[in-house]
């Protein structure tokens, strides 16, 4: 632990990292609300959008920095995939827009929703030749905003236009969009049903990102593993009851198991929708009444089937002082994920509950295709 409660692995940002990531924030903001950023590396320039976002007057003013070059539009590997476009270099697919493009069309892009409903698009032209950082940095930009990867881009040259937040691509390329540099802010004794002898500590990302939580039951010896659960949040199972998956059962059911134990830990982690946020996690939904499992429909929207990263959930049992846990968990990924951050997994405990009506196939397929042990 170093000043005022921080607890740094690896060592805290430095300054020019925590200007860095606020200028990404701000260029984030930008893209959230529907206007453009601009990235920029050496000469190179680009006002970027999110595409999610796109609107018919963005477009015309995009058009007008571009000058003569057209618009692109950069696309993840995964929604490429299902969009029948062939991959190039890197990890993006980056397409040139016809000149009478609309916004509709650049929405349906990166919003799968829309696949059924305009099955004619395309074919795609893509563009073989390797990117610049400017253009590079795009989807990571729009992943920060913490919205669908998909990005509109201008390419331009000459001095960045009065009005748009200006970032560095460099910086954005190399800021991860999940930082395991956390401060212990507060906590405070809340006793819980099935554990009143609880208390809750609550951790910030030194980047000013999302607070995660840790439910520490009792006073768990640091010398031997503790029994710990890592539960990324669930708003709609957690809080509202939904019947679609098991995460309110899997977060009452850990917390009372923890409490008839005698103590341990459950990390509440602020990773919605296996790391895609709670309105991707409703497309999400939305897909999967349209006959897509849970796997697929994540990779539809241009995601991994998991982005959710193990880092700051080390950091947290670092900073309480545990070095190895026996992990309530069936994801094997959890144990390899939490080993490869340096906490021991000495046991993993099984954590399954009966299935319902909703959420059978959704369970069937953790099973088959992320290797859940259910």
């Amino acid at each position: 632990m170093t000043g005022k409660g921080r607890y740094d692995y690896p060592p805290a940002m430095t300054r020019s990292a925590k200007l860095g990531k606020v200028a990404i924030e701000r260029a984030a903001a930008e893209l959230r609300a529907g206007r453009a950023a601009v990235l920029r590396a050496g000469p190179e320039r680009a006002l970027v959008a999110a595409a999610e976002v796109a609107s018919d007057a963005l477009l015309e003013e995009m058009r007008a920095a571009a000058g003569e070059r057209p618009l692109l539009v950069a696309l993840t590997l995964k929604r490429a995939a299902v969009l029948k476009i062939q991959p190039s270099y890197g990890d993006e697919v980056v397409i040139p827009l016809v000149a009478d493009a609309d916004a509709a069309l650049v929405r349906s892009l990166a919003d799968p929703v829309f696949d059924l409903a305009r099955p004619m698009r395309g074919p795609f032209r893509r563009i073989k030749a390797p990117q610049g950082e400017a253009v590079r940095a795009a989807i990571p930009l729009c992943r920060h905003a913490r919205l669908l990867p998909a990005a509109l881009i201008a390419p331009f040259t000459g001095r960045v236009p009065a009005g748009p937040v200006a970032v560095d691509a460099e910086i954005v390329l190399s800021t991860p969009a999940e930082t395991p540099l956390l401060v212990r802010v507060t906590d405070a004794r809340v006793p819980l049903a099935g554990a009143e002898g609880a208390r809750i500590v609550a951790f910030r990302p030194e980047d000013g990102g999302l607070e995660h939580l840790a439910i520490v039951v009792g006073d768990p010896p640091r010398d031997r593993p503790v029994l710990a659960r890592l539960h990324s949040s669930c708003l709609t199972g957690d809080f509202l009851g939904s019947l679609k998956c098991d995460c309110g059962d899997q977060l009452r059911g850990a917390i009372a198991a923890i409490g008839k134990a005698g103590g341990g830990v459950l990390l509440y982690l602020a990773q919605e929708g296996r790391g895609i946020g709670i309105v991707n996690k409703l497309r999400a939904y939305a897909l999967q009444d349209q006959g897509f499992d849970t796997v697929d429909a994540n990779e539809r929207l241009g995601f991994e089937a998991d982005e959710r990263a193990f880092g700051p959930a080390a950091a947290m049992l670092k900073a309480l002082g545990f070095a190895a846990v026996r992990l309530m968990t069936n994801n094997p990924e959890k144990v390899a994920g939490l080993e490869a951050e340096g906490i021991k997994v000495a046991e993993r405990v099984p954590h399954a509950f009966p299935p319902n009506a909703h959420n059978e196939r959704y369970l069937a397929t953790k099973a088959k295709k992320s290797g859940h042990y259910l």
